[in-house]
């Protein structure tokens, strides 16, 4: 990966993520519904994952500033794109999961390997491209 695409590809992550969490802690009513989804039995089951997104955002921002002094901080942001990604085609292989929730399960797995691209270059042992 070319040093260059890091630091914008990490305030996009900050951007998707935050913006995912604000419109899903805000907005979670009406998304269920206009999809025709289930809603949760209680909405802190909702708004938690939602804040956690938000957070997430702000470390995506914060490696942005700084990628390789953060570096550290970047197989967290793998960890959680694979424990969505993961979990989402694990559900639509094995049993079923609303198709709304798929399309960002392929973002993240596009995410992932873009991180660990980023994690790899900035290494300092793998070549920029």
């Amino acid at each position: 990966m070319n040093r260059d695409h890091i630091k914008p590809l990490f305030v996009v992550a900050g951007l998707y993520d935050g913006l995912l969490g604000l419109i899903f802690f805000f907005a979670h009513p009406s998304i269920f519904a206009f999809f025709e989804i289930t809603a949760a039995n209680h909405p802190a089951y909702i708004e938690f994952p939602a804040l956690l997104l938000v957070i997430f955002g702000a470390m995506f921002f914060q490696i942005a500033s700084d990628p390789k002094r953060f570096r550290f901080l970047i197989p967290y942001g793998i960890a959680l794109k694979f424990c969505y990604s993961g979990l989402a085609f694990w559900y639509e292989i094995t049993s079923e999961i609303p198709f709304v929730w798929v399309p960002w399960a392929w973002f993240d797995l596009v995410f992932i390997v873009a991180f660990y691209l980023a994690w790899k270059t900035l290494s300092g042992n793998a070549k920029a491209a």
